[in-house]
């Protein structure tokens, strides 16, 4: 369902505003606790020019994630990012986020990390704070989902922190 959501999103930003100007900022992360294999799945999804200009003020470099001769710089920079303006932590402690790589949808950037070892998820905190200083309407949508359980939250720059508990 959030997928379609997305997808219309898009669509809808695309066909009225331009492929290059588009009037909201967010970044949806989407995070499901896997008992079976012990692990959070993670995807951060975001707007593929913001995400780029983001990139290229930060760090400097020319940035095309478009570009599959970049992809290996691409990679490093776009996890770099990412885990310094995203964090997890279950039950007060930090969690290592594993980069598995992103994939480019239509007009958003796909994301994905790993958390290994998590058996359970009693409660969960995150920090993210995505592309807030890229533009100050800039908000992050969370959808978490534990044991057949879905939560959302929804954070407006420049509050950046979130927890929920199963």
């Amino acid at each position: 369902m959030a997928s379609i959501l997305y997808k219309w999103l898009i669509a809808f930003v695309l066909s009225n505003f331009g492929v290059n100007h588009h009037p909201i900022f967010v970044s949806v992360t989407e995070i499901e606790h896997n008992p079976i294999e012990k692990t959070l799945e993670i995807s951060c999804k975001i707007f593929v020019d913001d995400f780029e200009k983001t990139l290229r003020k930060k760090y400097n470099l020319k940035v095309d994630l478009l570009d599959a001769k970049l992809k290996g710089e691409m990679n490093r920079i776009a996890n770099d990012y990412i885990q310094n303006h995203f964090s997890v932590s279950i039950g007060g402690k930090k969690v290592n986020l594993q980069f598995l790589g992103f994939e480019i949808q239509e007009e958003g950037v796909i994301s994905f990390f790993e958390v290994k070892n998590i058996a359970k998820v009693e409660k969960i905190e995150l920090v993210n704070n995505i592309l807030y200083e890229y533009n100050a309407q800039q908000m992050g949508i969370i959808h978490i989902m534990v044991n057949g359980v879905r939560k959302s939250s929804r954070l407006d720059n420049p509050n950046e922190k979130v927890s929920f508990s199963f």
